[in-house]
């Protein structure tokens, strides 16, 4: 059984019930199912990734300034350039997780 919630699974059987019955009941009444006949898995059952939030600058600020009061302050100008710029205000949104990730391996 999944991670996911049991009701969750309990309406995706029944919904695979369903679409079975709907088979039988075509092959019954002559409406053209045949042998080679693959029953679709429902879109719903693939369970969706959580999305996690974007990091925001203040997130990355917070922490490249705790960095640099615990005397890390060179390597948070090597970090800030390695993503090309001089101040954090530089730095293009979309590379914040990654610099957050990096920010916090500093030791």
């Amino acid at each position: 059984m999944s991670k996911t919630h049991p009701l969750f699974d309990i309406v995706l059987n029944l919904r695979s019930l369903a679409d079975n019955f709907q088979v039988l009941a075509d092959i019954v009444t002559g409406g053209g199912a045949t042998e080679e006949y693959q029953p679709e898995t429902p879109a719903s059952e693939k369970v969706p990734e959580p999305k996690t939030k974007p990091v925001t600058l203040e997130q990355v600020r917070a922490v490249l300034a705790d960095k640099s009061q615990q005397g890390l302050t060179a390597e948070v100008r090597v970090l800030l350039e390695k993503y090309g710029a001089q101040k954090l205000s530089q730095i293009d949104p979309v590379q914040f997780s990654a610099l957050l990730a990096d920010a916090e391996k500093l030791k």
